[in-house]
């Protein structure tokens, strides 16, 4: 009999503290011996589907499942190599084979992911997504619309272009007669400025080289004082830090203490950010989602839902 399939979310997923549970693996047939070698998995392309079919994910006028479809920009996956068909929404997700004992489900901005232990078979992964579509198309759903918000927030690059920082909003002014290198914030009425050594006509690819290069500065130090802050409290010492630029997670920790955090995290409210860092540094007392996690997370930010459900609701803007 398969084991219970455990379903794994990046923190950018926004996984449920608790995640609603499997149907049972159906038990071996009558004359089939329990424990026998499962058949050996197969990993041959999916048959390409057709775009039509694809596109279709978008249900007809009068179909009770589209209030469920997800949005066609969420179907395919950029590195999509299988397709299901889900409750009438043909999905086209990235499968991998990994040294692991569950199956893992991953939903983000590109789709869904899959990664599976060597040994299980094909048929079991499908009747896996199968259990899981309504929970699959919701987030897919809920991804694809972050997508279109996402795109719809692109950034022009030049002289007065503004972006969310810390809970306000900063603007950006080019000032030639500045230091070469030199950048000045200053907080004004409208919120903060920063002043860049940088011609008003400098191309847009350098403006936002530079500005990036400012944010992940002031990330770095921002976030070595709030982990510094958070970690007496939690009972744990973090050992370094390295700046992410995911698309689809804001953070990430191992068991040997090393803290990955994304750099534009600086978009959102503190609260938000702090949320972020107390999430990461709670796994090096538990490194799984379980109840004991939770309430780690609790303990330090007792409403840490309402920042779970900002940094869900809330977009960055989109760099490229």
């Amino acid at each position: 009999m398969l084991p219970l399939l455990r379903y794994t979310l990046d923190l950018f997923a926004n996984a449920e503290p608790h995640a609603p549970k499997l149907a049972k693996t159906p038990k071996p047939t009558k004359g089939k011996r329990a424990g026998a070698r499962p058949q050996e998995p197969s990993d041959a392309p999916a048959q390409a589907a057709d775009p039509k079919q694809l596109l279709s994910g978008a249900a007809a006028p009068g179909d009770d499942n589209a209030a469920k479809l997800p949005l066609v920009s969420a179907l395919r996956h950029p590195q999509a190599n299988r397709e299901i068909c889900l409750d009438g929404a043909h999905v086209a997700y990235a499968f991998t084979r990994a040294k692991r004992r569950s199956i893992g489900f991953s939903v983000g901005l590109e789709g869904l992911s899959v990664r599976a232990p060597s040994w299980l078979t094909r048929g079991a992964v499908d009747a896996a997504l199968q259990a899981k579509s309504d929970w699959i198309l919701r987030k897919l759903r809920d991804s694809g619309q972050r997508l279109d918000k996402h795109q719809s927030r692109h950034l022009e690059w030049r002289d007065g272009v503004s972006f969310p920082y810390l809970g306000e909003r900063l603007t950006v002014v080019l000032e030639p007669d500045l230091q070469p290198g030199a950048h000045q914030l200053c907080e004004q009425a409208q919120g903060p400025v920063l002043y860049m050594a940088l011609s008003r006509s400098v191309p847009a690819v350098e403006l936002r080289v530079a500005v990036q290069a400012w944010l992940m500065a002031q990330a770095s130090a921002l976030f070595k004082v709030r982990l510094n802050h958070f970690a007496p409290e939690l009972g744990v010492q973090w050992q370094r830090l390295a700046l992410s630029n995911a698309r689809t997670r804001w953070g990430s920790a191992n068991s040997d203490g090393v803290i990955r955090l994304n750099w534009r995290l600086l978009h959102f409210p503190m609260l938000v950010l702090d949320y972020v860092v107390v999430h990461e540094l709670s796994h090096l007392r538990v490194m799984n989602h379980s109840p004991a996690f939770w309430a780690t997370v609790a303990a330090v930010l007792p409403d840490y839902r309402s920042h779970r459900r900002a940094l869900k609701d809330d977009v960055a803007p989109h760099w490229h």
